[in-house]
């Protein structure tokens, strides 16, 4: 049985994609092996049908941070065995790619967005330039290659010749899903960070007092939204939630949002795995004008893309869906047949032909 390790810079107890990987992994035989990091603030880790490392780390944020990160994870790697190491975002590539040359070890790097053009690193020339640095270093000697969309993909084809695999980040399929479409409850999910159009969300809430919007998730300008929130009647702010309690809070909902701003390319070719969730539980979305959510929507007839960015402009497309019963049952019927194709079972021979 092949050990895969696969490594990531975030806590284990947030990230579906991975756990969707082992369990796949796993199935077809392989021994995953999933390496992490544990925050003072990380929730506790339910048991798994694989293994699980996680790795304590002293700092938090920052350069500090990725410098202790990579250190821990050579180590690890270095004096653990491996037959396949796979490094998921450009965060973990240099110690394994280290150790993947030292030990002539098989290596599959899996990017989750395009890390080089977050919004959080627009600003940061310097910060950026390092990691652009060191894509450009090592992305045309990488083999195995996966991303999450084809904008994506054919982004870092066309600028370092090489093949890239897209293995979307889509939820394990959901037969029966506990559905309620009488509620006033509206949903975000996701990363709490800059550009997640989640000012615009709170400030359309102004003019839905009948409505009830609920904020599912944390990250960097949560303390931000947090305080932005405490005037507000109509709007909740949930905080972290494991993967396992999430389809229950997304299927409350009447509908589903995914606002990103077009801040850099990574956001502007995103296809973000919160859609393929509300799909799931069978709520229409509202999302950006930007070209993999808008290609998708329009595909599959599964809600409205929002073209004017004003909280006014939000808060009458919202009712227009909410408020439209024969419009909302067309969009929920549309959202059941999407869930038959949009699902993680869809994505695993993918993930397979890869590894194998």
């Amino acid at each position: 049985m092949k050990r895969v390790v696969l490594c990531v810079s975030n806590d284990h107890v947030v990230d579906q994609r991975l756990h969707k990987v082992c369990l796949t992994l796993l199935k077809y035989g392989f021994n995953p092996i999933l390496v992490g990091i544990k925050k003072r603030d990380s929730l506790p880790l339910s048991k798994r049908e694989y293994e699980c490392i996680r790795m304590p780390i002293i700092f938090n944020s920052g350069k500090l941070f990725y410098f202790e990160l990579n250190l821990r994870l050579f180590f690890y790697l270095l004096f653990s065995k491996a037959d396949i190491i796979t490094a998921n975002d450009l965060d973990t590539i240099f110690p394994c790619y280290l150790v993947s040359r030292l030990k002539k070890i098989r290596l599959v790097y899996d990017s989750h967005e395009y890390f080089t053009e977050l919004p959080e690193l627009q600003k940061k020339k310097f910060t950026r330039a390092i990691w652009l640095k060191l894509e450009e270093a090592l992305f045309s000697k990488l083999k195995y290659i996966s991303t999450v969309g084809n904008f994506i993909a054919e982004a870092y084809s066309k600028k370092y010749n090489v093949p890239v695999s897209v293995i979307r980040n889509m939820p394990l399929k959901v037969d029966n899903p506990v559905c309620n479409s009488k509620t006033n409850i509206i949903i975000y999910q996701g990363a709490v960070n800059v550009g997640r159009g989640i000012e615009l969300m709170i400030k359309a809430f102004a003019y839905l007092p009948e409505y009830e919007l609920w904020i599912i998730g944390d990250g960097l300008i949560f303390k931000n939204i947090l305080e932005q929130c405490k005037s507000s009647n109509n709007v909740k702010v949930l905080g972290k939630k494991t993967f396992q309690e999430l389809p229950l809070l997304t299927s409350q909902g009447m509908l589903g949002l995914s606002l990103e701003e077009d801040l850099g390319l990574n956001y502007r070719y995103s296809l973000p795995n919160k859609i393929f969730d509300y799909v799931n539980a069978r709520i229409p979305v509202i999302v950006s004008d930007l070209p993999e959510m808008r290609a998708l929507v329009e595909k599959y007839n599964i809600g409205l893309v929002l073209f004017n960015r004003s909280p006014e402009a939000l808060s009458k497309l919202i009712k227009s869906i909410c408020e439209d019963d024969l419009k909302y049952q067309s969009f929920v019927q549309s959202c059941e047949l999407a869930s038959q194709e949009l699902n993680w079972e869809m994505q695993e021979p993918l993930l397979v032909s890869l590894y194998q």
